[in-house]
């Protein structure tokens, strides 16, 4: 197995556990909370895809999704363009609302395969690269593409836990 394969595998799981927590929710499922200060599956699956989007298209050296795409326009939240959710408060996670899963979906499946068709030329060479010198070490490829699929399993499953809660309630 490649590295690229490795790393398009990772993410395909990404992909996968996304699609398993959202599809065939509503609105108020989608925006449901445990508590006031919790993520809703919403704000959770349009962080981590913000994230991926963000990161990807930076080692990658192109426009994001989000905006190259028009997902931003089409989600119409009340935040920069630039916003990725890290920082974020429950005011922020509140105002994370949307119609439809397939609008979250939509941004996630084309930010998979933004993703998909970077990986294909990465190779084993690349993944030492140095791609941030602001972190003491500074960080390579391979250690932000494992940041970020990191990063994406846990908010797809702590979006999964959450579905699960709210079809219990």
């Amino acid at each position: 197995m490649t590295p690229a394969e490795l790393l398009t595998d990772a993410f395909e799981r990404v992909h996968g556990v996304v699609h398993q927590t959202v599809d065939g929710l509503g609105a108020e499922e989608l925006a449901f909370r445990p508590d006031p200060e919790a993520n809703s599956i919403a704000w959770l699956v349009w962080h981590l895809t913000r994230i991926q989007d963000d990161h990807v298209a930076g080692v990658a050296r192109s426009e994001q999704v989000w905006t190259a795409k028009g997902w931003y326009e089409r989600f119409a939240l009340p935040f920069e363009a630039s916003e990725t959710g890290y920082g974020h408060g429950s005011d922020d996670v509140a105002a994370v609302r949307v119609e439809s899963a397939e609008l979250l979906t939509g941004y996630h499946d084309e930010v998979f395969e933004a993703t998909r068709r970077y990986l294909s030329g990465v190779t084993e060479g690349d993944l030492d690269r140095v791609v941030d010198r602001a972190w003491d070490p500074p960080v390579t490829l391979g250690v932000r593409l494992v940041s970020v699929i990191s990063d994406d399993l846990q908010h797809a499953g702590q979006a999964a836990h959450v579905r699960g809660i709210a079809e219990r309630s």
